[in-house]
């Protein structure tokens, strides 16, 4: 029986006046991966913050887990176990690796302790004692995302984790990622690295213009090549 763990219907979102989300459906399985397609400002950002209730105003429906979230806080929701892996890592340039890590509260029950994050990221273990600023970009991502996996949360929102890193980083956390999956997290990622996301998802939304332009499963990709070529290029 499929668990569905997120269901978005008819959401818009707005920054001030900008109406960056027209009406967007998706939903996300429980265990799944789910790629979120896009070409620059299309709102595959704006999704996981609408998700995370960090942008101004939302209608329609955000449901996680069965419980409608659009109202809530941002501390609330990242209470029910979503966790929020930005783009721009927010790590902290004074405090050691292991600090960084130490420094998010645990707000949901099951997160992980730090000798299975080392076993995760064996990087980091080798660096717990560098400071922030001298971790190379590799391991900064590496660092942001294990910093949420401490906190308990189950449902992963990543923001573009692959971004400017080098191939052999970007292989390492596409195995992260199928190791999440077997540990049954639940996984929504934004990407604009086509052949790092498409092996690791279950399912993939094209977003265009604030809404959903296609979906495609993982055994439709061949056959779709023309869609993703129409909407994104690849």
């Amino acid at each position: 029986m499929i668990n569905e763990y997120l269901r978005i219907t008819d959401l818009h979102t707005f920054y001030g006046e900008s109406h960056i989300l027209h009406g967007l459906d998706l939903r996300v399985n429980q265990g799944e991966c789910v790629t979120l397609l896009g070409r620059n400002g299309a709102g595959r950002t704006t999704t996981l913050r609408s998700i995370m209730g960090l942008t101004g105003k939302r209608t329609g429906s955000i449901m996680l887990d069965g419980r409608e979230v659009i109202d809530m806080a941002p501390h609330h929701i990242a209470r029910l176990g979503v966790g929020f892996c930005p783009e721009e890592r927010a790590i902290y340039a004074s405090l050691s690796c292991e600090e960084n890590l130490l420094l998010p509260p645990r707000v949901a029950s099951g997160g992980m302790n730090l000798d299975e994050i080392y076993a995760m990221f064996p990087n980091l273990y080798e660096r717990r004692h560098s400071q922030g600023t001298r971790l190379s970009g590799g391991e900064q991502q590496m660092l942001a995302m294990a910093r949420i996996l401490r906190t308990g949360a189950r449902l992963l929102l990543l923001d573009e984790i692959s971004e400017g890193l080098a191939p052999v980083i970007v292989q390492k956390l596409a195995q992260v990622i199928r190791d999440l999956k077997t540990k049954g997290y639940t996984i929504l990622l934004v990407e604009q690295n086509f052949r790092f996301a498409a092996p690791l998802a279950d399912r993939m939304y094209v977003i265009e213009h604030g809404q959903i332009a296609a979906e495609i499963h993982q055994h439709e990709i061949n056959e779709k090549q023309h869609v993703l070529q129409d909407l994104l290029g690849v």
